[in-house]
């Protein structure tokens, strides 16, 4: 494999990695190998953390530490995890990050991928920005994974081309604060690219990502995500990707820096806590937590289009216009399984947004839909 692609937060940056790969490299080399954690959220895992490969059956050995995920892989119960379908579905190899063995563990990872593959590109990419986060911004929410693939990135025995796609989609690090240290244009996503990805993000619960194929198809406004409800603008600058050095972009990340040397990932989050005060790990521990604590919800209620209706209209006396299926479904109190059901009822079914893109009605604004 010609394109080595580490995906730095797992989970829609695996997505993106596969547009990246369609808009830089296109069908030269063939299928790229990506890296990636398979940490998917507490809407499909109930389990917090990432997983580990001893987490999976059926995972198939690239070098001694790192383990292909197959389309056929299982997890073990009470896990579940995207990544086999994803592998399913696109023509890429996905292969595990193991953060379990710290920082440190992960930059072993990647130098024996680099010596068994010798790739000629290697590239980690980024959705969002927060890769670029110092350590003490307020908004920042999920720090600890992106910087433990920056700081094994940043040192690897090759050098590893650091890439930020879609500033701000992330509801993290606003645009306005990553732009200072975004360095210069690489490429912009299109339709075409775009749509390597459009039916994976039809059952895939990424919301950046799903916002960056949707800004790349032409929607703007301004979309609520997660769970709390962050507003993320979509504009022309959404689907652009930015090359950043690496060794500032590790200069200036706190938690990056004291990760560099882990062993563990416990004591990853050890730093995390330190330096940011909390770890998106204690927060997925805390909604689980919460989670078992309240009376289950049925997957589908009865009166689904009612509580979507007064969710819309609540949004929209705050300026919304957008918002992901993941959010709605966490609003209303949803389950997983629920999610195909509000696929149907969705006003952007008939768009070309993403399916997880969820477009309020009535909203005044239109989306300029390339030709």
């Amino acid at each position: 494999m010609k394109r080595l692609i580490v995906a730095a937060g797992g989970g829609g940056d695996a997505v993106a990695a596969a547009m990246l790969h369609a808009a830089l490299y296109g069908d030269d080399g063939g299928p790229a190998l990506i890296l990636t954690y398979s940490w998917d959220r507490l809407i499909v895992d109930p389990v917090p953390g990432p997983r580990s490969p001893a987490d999976f059956t059926g995972l198939r050995q690239l070098t001694p530490h790192v383990w292909a995920v197959p389309g056929t892989a299982t997890l073990k119960p009470p896990h579940a995890a995207t990544l086999p379908r994803l592998a399913a579905e696109l023509p890429h190899t996905f292969a595990v990050i193991d953060p379990y063995a710290g920082a440190a563990g992960i930059t072993r990872q990647l130098n024996e991928l680099i010596t068994r593959f010798t790739p000629e590109t290697i590239d980690l990419l980024d959705v969002g920005g927060d890769i670029l986060a110092h350590g003490d911004e307020p908004t920042l929410r999920s720090p600890l994974a992106d910087a433990l693939t920056l700081a094994a990135c940043a040192r690897t025995e090759t050098p590893v081309r650091l890439l930020v796609a879609g500033p701000g989609l992330d509801g993290e690090l606003p645009a306005d604060v990553l732009r200072p240290r975004l360095g210069p244009l690489l490429t912009t996503f299109t339709p075409e690219h775009a749509q390597v990805i459009l039916p994976v993000l039809a059952w895939h619960p990424s919301e950046a990502t799903a916002l960056l194929t949707a800004t790349a198809w032409g929607a703007r406004g301004l979309c609520e995500i997660r769970d709390a409800g962050l507003p993320v603008p979509l504009t022309a600058e959404g689907p652009t990707v930015h090359q950043v050095d690496m060794a500032g972009a590790f200069a200036d990340n706190r938690l990056a820096q004291a990760v560099a040397d882990t062993t563990t990932l416990h004591a990853a989050e050890e730093h995390c806590r330190t330096i940011c005060g909390t770890s998106e790990i204690d927060y997925e521990r805390a909604k689980a937590q919460r989670r078992s604590e309240q009376r289950p919800t049925a997957a589908v209620p009865h009166d689904l289009p009612t509580q979507i209706k007064n969710f819309e209209q609540a949004a929209a006396t705050r300026g919304i216009t957008h918002t992901t299926v993941r959010r709605l479904a966490e609003s209303l109190g949803l389950t997983h399984e629920a999610l195909p059901h509000l696929t149907p009822l969705n006003p952007a079914h008939d768009t070309r947004l993403p399916a997880s893109v969820w477009k309020l009605h009535h909203t005044g604004v239109q989306e300029t839909w390339p030709s």
